[in-house]
């Protein structure tokens, strides 16, 4: 059985001009970020790996879910990979996680992350807010023959105000 948790990177800013992946994170993502990683310490697997985007909004916000989750900073697997607005890059990315790891935490970006969680689960979800964390189960012992899972868990910022 394989777990995955995807989260969407917190919000981020467009105040000054730059590159989109230099895009750092507003306080309000800050926040959010650590409201929903300490809430989420009560579902944590005793054993998890973590994957980011290396963009600086994911980045950021994979550092405080580490952080509040007790996880080595260091640990934490960044892919340019995982840089991407595609579902179905995003599916081929995952599809090739080793198999040594049964529970995954992801963090990416919209709109692959909402197109993910709704070919794959088993709640549709509009949008997966800045912040917002879905885990879905997967009846699979390989990643890369995942197919129709369940959602377990959504934890969004709003809803832990």
């Amino acid at each position: 059985m394989k777990n995955l948790i995807l989260i969407r990177h917190a919000k981020s800013s467009w105040d000054s001009p730059m590159q989109d992946f230099d895009r750092p994170l507003e306080h309000c993502g800050i926040l959010d970020a650590d409201r929903v990683s300490t809430e989420f310490k009560k579902y944590l697997p005793t054993s998890f790996v973590v994957f980011s985007s290396p963009a600086k909004r994911a980045r950021e916000t994979a550092l405080i879910f580490a952080k509040n989750l007790l996880y080595p900073l260091e640990s934490i697997i960044f892919s340019d990979n995982l840089y991407t607005f595609d579902e179905n890059k995003l599916e081929k990315t995952i599809q090739l996680i080793s198999n040594d790891y049964e529970n995954v935490i992801l963090l990416g970006h919209n709109d692959a992350i909402t197109n993910f969680v709704n070919k794959f689960g088993t709640i549709f979800i509009d949008n997966v807010p800045t912040a917002g964390l879905i885990w879905l189960q997967f009846e699979s012992d390989h990643w890369e023959k995942i197919q129709k899972g369940k959602t377990l868990k959504t934890l969004f910022p709003k809803n832990l105000k």
